[in-house]
């Protein structure tokens, strides 16, 4: 109980405002350090980085998201993008409910009507074979 007498209202604010900018920082680093290794840069300038975000905690994380945070939104929507359209297409190939006669008969309307290449209609119909 001793304990609990001495910290007021004041010192519990300012510790949970610790605990919540600790865990901010350590979210944000995890961001940083994430785009950091899928960039194309110099092995140096990561290694730079990196001892900038340990050795400034804060500064070092406010810096590269104001030098790098436009690049950074990019390609985080870039690969959000490509990781849709992975899924998507295999969405696509693993739910198809025709069948294989159906699915050269499409093939075929396709290739009638000039959508498909002669190469492409051989490789999709091979696919569809072979399936």
């Amino acid at each position: 109980m001793l304990f609990a007498a001495e910290w007021g209202t004041g010192q519990v604010f300012l510790t949970i405002l610790y605990f919540f900018l600790f865990f901010i920082w350590i979210i944000l680093l995890f961001q940083v350090f994430m785009d950091l290794f899928n960039r194309d840069f110099n092995g140096w300038i990561k290694a730079l980085w990196v001892f900038v975000l340990l050795a400034l905690p804060y500064l070092g994380v406010f810096l590269y998201l104001i030098i790098n945070g436009g690049k950074m939104a990019r390609n985080q929507m870039q690969m959000a993008e490509e990781q849709k359209a992975a899924m998507d297409s295999y969405i696509r190939e693993t739910a198809s409910t025709a069948t294989p006669a159906e699915q050269l008969a499409q093939l075929a309307d396709l290739h009638d009507r000039g959508k498909l290449s002669d190469a492409e209609y051989e490789s999709m119909k091979a696919k569809v074979v072979v399936a």
